[in-house]
């Protein structure tokens, strides 16, 4: 490598992710420094470690290993380590020269997640100071012009992938019911089309649980004549096991549909794929600045990723995908390509962050698509008002204390209080028990008895005080996972608060 940075393109699947940072060690890059490889998504960055573990023939945490939010699973030894852009970005905080990092491939980088926004930023400044950390970005399609330009220019290199051609089949008018449509087509492929599995595309977790239900009793309707259907759903609330299984090829004379988030769009790639249903929907999180909060809104996807979801279908041979709306909606009606989160989201945790490593001019920061100046100004009287800046602008000591907590703001602000007010044990438990999703799990089949126990918990003043009750009374059963399945309770999700407790506990002890 002669160039200090990089663009590689090459589609899904070519090995990008768990090949390259093979590659480098082999060639002695991983001997001064680690490789280190970020990734948008929880579940990609532990997936991928796993899979380069087992190829490297270590288990994960010694040569290869994985840190994302609240769980570190490296060790000394590592070499090689995958983690998400936020921890990257964290990391980049306490060593802004990445000084432990030989190497750095910013991997899915057309996901443009506001933390590898940031990034660009952060590590074209490194690489000036540090001629010899190298930079590599990876991406699927994308305008690989653009990104070289704000590289300084630097080199493309393009990975020819083997894909197949892909037939597109689009409706010839637009489908009242995507869902329904959906389910229909998944039975008209199983029941006449040729062996290979589907893919299909879904919006979030309710969706694709009802999905997976109302497929699983029409298939049961038809008996035992048809073929056998495996039905997988996918999405990051989902227990690990359960997400392992979508790679395990389907038995002979049986055919699987995984029935994914977009996180199967790029993050995760499943062999065996010749189908692909493609409503054309996604959800986006979005900032509304005049309610002041977040809000998940489901929106119809860019061109670019109807492109990404159709080539998934031409993995292992040629494939079909089925879109679910007009070829004319697609060419007027959506977007060329995703628009980056740094213009959608709230951006106060991000403001701190930057703050924290002494950058305090942020108009004048070098974003590769910088955000509206409303949201960066609306940030900055976010963090004004939790009192994290001073009337300068500049970072307070409680601000400093506040940046060091991988939180948004508010809820840092809460914690740092709560020690003042005597009352950080439960405070440090609420926390905790709303970084981790999902607490109660209502089964279709049990709902009635679900929502009694769920009642159990119910406290007048509202949901902090019930997730901390669910917390102790979890904590009173010495943890037991009896107990959460007795009670209707994630037991993953609550082994995953108390982790999370375990973390800040420690950074608020130092």
């Amino acid at each position: 490598m002669y160039n200090q940075m990089l663009i590689v393109v090459g589609d899904t699947g070519s090995g990008k992710t768990t090949q390259m940072t093979q590659y480098l060690a082999e060639e002695g890059f991983a001997n001064n420094g680690r490789i280190g490889c970020t990734q948008p998504r929880r579940v990609a960055a532990m997936s991928v470690a796993k899979r380069v573990a087992e190829e490297v023939g270590c288990r994960v945490g010694q040569e290869v290993g994985y840190t994302i939010r609240f769980e570190d699973c490296t060790s000394p030894e590592t070499r090689i380590k995958y983690m998400t852009d936020g921890m990257l970005l964290r990391e980049c905080l306490i060593d802004p020269e990445m000084s432990q990092y030989s190497v750095v491939i910013l991997d899915e980088a057309h996901e443009r997640t506001i933390s590898t926004d940031v990034l660009f930023g952060l590590l074209k400044r490194a690489a000036k100071k540090r001629p010899d950390l190298k930079l590599i970005i990876t991406s699927a399609t994308l305008d690989a012009d653009k990104f070289a330009t704000y590289f300084n220019n630097c080199p493309i290199f393009t990975i020819p992938g083997r894909t197949y051609p892909v037939e597109v089949l689009y409706t010839k008018d637009p489908e009242s019911d995507y869902l329904d449509a959906a389910l229909i087509t998944v039975m008209q492929i199983h029941l006449s089309e040729p062996p290979g599995d589907i893919l299909l595309f879904l919006t979030g977790q309710e969706e694709i649980d009802t999905a997976s239900e109302i497929l699983f009793e029409r298939m049961k309707a038809l008996g035992s004549d048809v073929p056998e259907l495996i039905i997988l759903p996918v999405y990051s609330a989902l227990p690990s096991e359960m997400q392992s299984r979508i790679f395990d090829p389907a038995p002979p004379g049986s055919r699987k549909v995984v029935i994914a988030t977009n996180i199967a769009e790029t993050s995760i790639t499943i062999d065996g794929v010749y189908y692909v249903i493609d409503p054309g929907f996604v959800k986006q999180n979005k900032w509304d600045a005049k309610l002041g909060m977040d809000s998940l809104v489901v929106v119809p996807i860019s061109q670019a990723a109807a492109r990404q979801r159709a080539g998934r279908a031409g993995r292992t041979g040629p494939g079909k995908c089925y879109r679910l709306y007009t070829e004319t909606a697609y060419r007027n009606e959506m977007l060329p390509s995703t628009i980056p989160e740094i213009q959608l989201l709230n951006l106060s945790m991000t403001v701190l962050t930057l703050k924290a490593m002494g950058i305090n001019d942020l108009l004048h920061f070098d974003f590769m698509d910088p955000p509206p100046e409303n949201n960066l100004i609306q940030a900055l009287e976010q963090l004004y008002a939790l009192q994290a800046l001073d009337d300068e602008g500049l970072l307070t000591r409680l601000g400093r204390k506040m940046a060091e907590f991988p939180l948004e703001p508010q809820l840092s602000k809460m914690l740092i209080q709560s020690v003042d007010l005597g009352c950080s044990e439960e405070i440090l438990t609420i926390v905790a028990m709303l970084t981790a999703q999902n607490v109660f799990y209502r089964p279709k089949e049990k709902q009635a008895q679900a929502d009694q126990k769920k009642a159990k918990f119910h406290q007048p003043e509202g949901d902090h005080l019930t997730l901390l009750t669910v917390y102790n009374g979890w904590k009173g059963s010495k943890f037991s996972s009896v107990w959460c399945f007795d009670n209707f309770i994630q037991a993953r999700s609550m082994k995953r608060a108390q982790d999370v407790r375990k973390q800040l506990l420690g950074i608020m002890d130092r």
